[in-house]
């Protein structure tokens, strides 16, 4: 894909059309724009396989033979493994079954570091370690995006309890940040070339991490050199000028009012009033559209896009020793656990 390319497609846009493009259309989709030849950008869950089709405005699951999907071990399974290599087999299962599947965005790996037993989505995530959860996560990323299908980490950062997990403002210092909630991510963009990245629902130090400048522009995008897509976690925007702003680049929620949508109508007129310029719009439209190019969904590429196949008997074989590979047996060496024959 070159640049002129990229810009020459942009410059065809209308704004209506780029609006279509940065927020959910369906739950799980963004509008396409048709003449032009730009698809839908398709999403789904999950860490754990390819999630049940929804309607497209509703929670109610279509119910399709398709549904059928490998089941994947946990990440925290994963994990224990320390196997890299397995790892990277298990991505690319992922990513054949998404493509199989229709989809252009697996949302995974989950590498939020867990800091609370009581979390309820640790089992999404891969460990309490920063340096092993970068090492597993760029061999799941590599995996997954060989197969013309975005990874997308999450959530972006410091998303690590459940207790008013949606509104939470995490307290965290420059020296944590760096030694324990940014590494895996940075890995993610420097060494894994990830495609996206989910910014999470919490405030971090004062401020929503999806209209976070600080953290999505300056570190993100400017220190770590991320051209990717940053997407929302559903129902983590809040505000439209701040979004409108913000180095995000996809909203996306649980409701079906897909024009009511902080990045949807309001946003046009934030953008009619000067509130918001025209060139954050197109910064959002333009890294959607350079991703899509990656993932060869536009453009003469597009007829040689892999696509990718699902619950295959190799794929049950790889997902089968992943999770043999992940039963730890612990021994007592010199008796340093206080066990008898009794606990045995």
């Amino acid at each position: 894909m070159k640049k002129e390319q990229l810009e020459e497609l942009l410059s065809q846009l209308t704004t209506d059309e780029k609006l279509g493009m940065i927020h959910g259309n369906e739950l799980f989709a963004t509008k396409g724009v048709e003449r032009l030849g730009i698809p839908p950008f398709i999403t789904s869950d999950g860490p754990r396989g390819v999630r049940k089709d929804f309607n497209p405005d509703n929670w109610n699951e279509i119910g399709q033979s398709y549904d059928y999907v490998s089941y994947l071990p946990c990440n925290t399974a994963l994990t224990a493994t320390w196997n890299r290599e397995l790892a990277h087999q298990t991505g690319q299962v992922l990513g054949k079954e998404a493509r199989g599947r229709g989809k252009d965005m697996i949302l995974a790996p989950g590498i939020n570091i867990k800091r609370s037993p009581l979390c309820g989505r640790n089992f999404e995530y891969l460990s309490e370690d920063p340096v092993l959860t970068a090492e597993m996560a760029v061999a799941l990323i590599k995996g997954i995006q060989q197969n013309d299908v975005a990874a997308c980490v999450k959530h972006f950062v410091a998303n690590n309890q459940e207790t008013n997990r949606l509104h939470v403002d995490t307290k965290v210092n420059e020296r944590t940040l760096q030694e324990i909630y940014y590494p895996a991510f940075r890995q993610s963009v420097q060494r894994a070339d990830v495609y996206s990245v989910m910014g999470a629902y919490n405030r971090l130090n004062g401020t929503y991490c999806c209209e976070n400048n600080l953290l999505l522009k300056e570190v993100l995008r400017d220190q770590w050199g991320f051209e990717g897509i940053v997407i929302s976690d559903w129902g983590a925007v809040h505000n439209t000028v701040d979004a409108g702003q913000a180095a995000l680049d996809i909203e996306m929620s649980v409701f079906d009012n897909f024009d009511e949508y902080c990045l949807a109508e309001p946003l046009k007129q934030r953008i009619l009033d000067e509130s918001v310029d025209m060139a954050c719009l197109d910064a959002k439209v333009r890294n959607i559209l350079r991703v899509m190019f990656k993932l060869k969904m536009i453009g003469k590429e597009a007829v040689h896009r892999k696509n990718g196949s699902y619950n295959t008997m190799a794929h049950r074989q790889v997902l089968k020793k992943a999770a043999e590979k992940s039963v730890i047996l612990l021994k007592n060496d010199s008796k340093l656990l206080p066990l008898g024959n009794t606990c045995l």
